[in-house]
């Protein structure tokens, strides 16, 4: 059986001390959670080098579009029990701190130790288009493994979602989304 992956936003600090935001799959394993960036990476770095981050949930698809497209421009706060920050907005929002690093030359795997969470507000679930655009969302981090007719296949199914289901914000960051998709099929004909 596989472990569920947690689709979450990672807030790191950069070594200027400015946030660095990624949506990660992360998974949960007992009271710890194992985050496996892959190299090269800006968050295993920051990770690697503070040793501290927030896991930040949101239903605000938005912003998971908006850290694959630079789209960054989210009211954050200040961590209370780690220096970092988290999403003014979240959900909810975890500290945690690196405890363990199996290293790896593609994709290390950190086991980080909960140091506090909080629950901000409750989650009344997702609709059809925002799971749409954070599955687009994981598409386009991934734009150079698939195939043009697998992404032209996996766009069309979600649309359907997004014609049916999206709001002012899901149509927004559906379209932010593409832009990129977009941008990359010119780059790849080119």
């Amino acid at each position: 059986m596989s472990e569920r992956i947690h689709e979450v936003i990672l807030i790191t600090r950069n070594p200027d001390g400015s946030p660095h935001m990624a949506p990660m799959g992360i998974r949960q394993r007992c009271n710890s959670w194992l985050i496996a960036p892959f190299r090269p990476s800006r968050t295993l770095d920051n990770l690697l080098r503070d040793g501290a981050a927030s896991i930040n949930t949101t239903d605000d698809v938005r912003i998971y579009a908006g850290c694959l497209t630079q789209h960054y421009d989210w009211p954050l706060l200040a961590c209370e029990k780690i220096e970092g920050l988290r999403l003014r907005d979240a959900l909810s929002h975890e500290e945690i701190r690196v405890q363990q690093v199996k290293e790896d030359t593609q994709r290390p795997e950190l086991s980080c130790e909960r140091i506090h969470q909080v629950n901000h507000r409750p989650f009344s679930g997702y609709n059809r288009a925002q799971a749409a655009v954070l599955e687009l969302a994981i598409l386009v981090s991934r734009l150079h493994l698939l195939t043009p007719e697998k992404l032209a296949s996996e766009i069309a199914y979600l649309q359907i979602a997004i014609d049916k289901t999206a709001g002012i914000e899901e149509q927004e960051a559906w379209d932010w989304l593409m832009r990129k998709v977009h941008d990359y099929r010119k780059r790849q004909c080119a």
